[in-house]
């Protein structure tokens, strides 16, 4: 079991808590608003009411010993500001914040974000990967900076062990399994595994790397 503390009682934020509470984890949820408080207290661990601008609220907060933190402030950019550096004073190793610009983003990165959310920005790429003619599939996001990802086999890979091919020099990644489209069975490969014309990849790495793969696969569907 984890604690997190959440900033702001909006969709988002309340959606971030539920959902860790769901997980197993502690949650105390800080907002200003005593309302949007109300309507999740019994979902969270604790609730607590607080203008983060007002230090001798921010004061009595107590944000020791928590796992991570989400500022899920969306309104107010100073409050913002002010509770992404609370969390970094407080020592808490992981900050996640939601911000609504690029320009927003690499302030609360300045002042001590780990990772900065852009949720409108990434519900519309989520959005434009199922309407593309990707070959990337899915994602699964691991953490700020790892993810897995479902990739059709390019025509370059048909016939062609793993080994042969070297994913993790090549592209710096690593199949984790493959699923055989004609079956629909799903393969734990070993380096002999020959790749086949439908097979579907299973993928971890970077995101920068799954991404080069992703835009690498867009230009060989394009050629057909």
């Amino acid at each position: 079991m984890k604690s997190y503390v959440i900033f702001g009682c909006g969709r988002f934020g309340s959606a971030i808590a539920k959902t860790l509470v769901d997980l197993g984890n502690e949650v105390m949820i800080v907002d200003e608003d005593m309302s949007k408080l109300e309507t999740i207290a019994d979902n969270v661990t604790t609730a607590i009411q607080a203008d983060l601008l007002d230090e001798a609220e921010t004061s009595s907060i107590g944000l020791n010993n928590f796992d991570g933190a989400v500022v899920a402030i969306g309104s107010n950019f100073e409050a913002a500001i002010m509770a992404t550096v609370l969390a970094k004073e407080a020592g808490i190793p992981y900050i996640a914040v939601k911000a609504v610009s690029n320009r927003q983003g690499l302030i609360l990165k300045r002042v001590g974000a780990t990772k900065v959310i852009y949720p409108e920005r990434d519900m519309g790429i989520r959005v434009a990967r199922d309407l593309s003619k990707s070959k990337l599939v899915d994602y699964i996001e691991l953490g700020s900076n790892y993810s897995i990802a479902k990739f059709d086999s390019l025509p370059e890979w048909w016939n062609k062990s793993l080994i042969d091919l070297n994913f993790r020099k090549k592209y710096k990644v690593t199949v984790l399994a493959m699923e055989r489209k004609e079956d629909g069975n799903l393969v734990d490969p070993s380096p002999d595994t020959i790749i086949k014309k439908n097979d579907v990849l299973v993928i971890i790495g970077h995101v920068e790397n799954l991404q080069k793969l992703e835009k690498k696969a867009i230009k060989e569907e394009e050629k057909i």
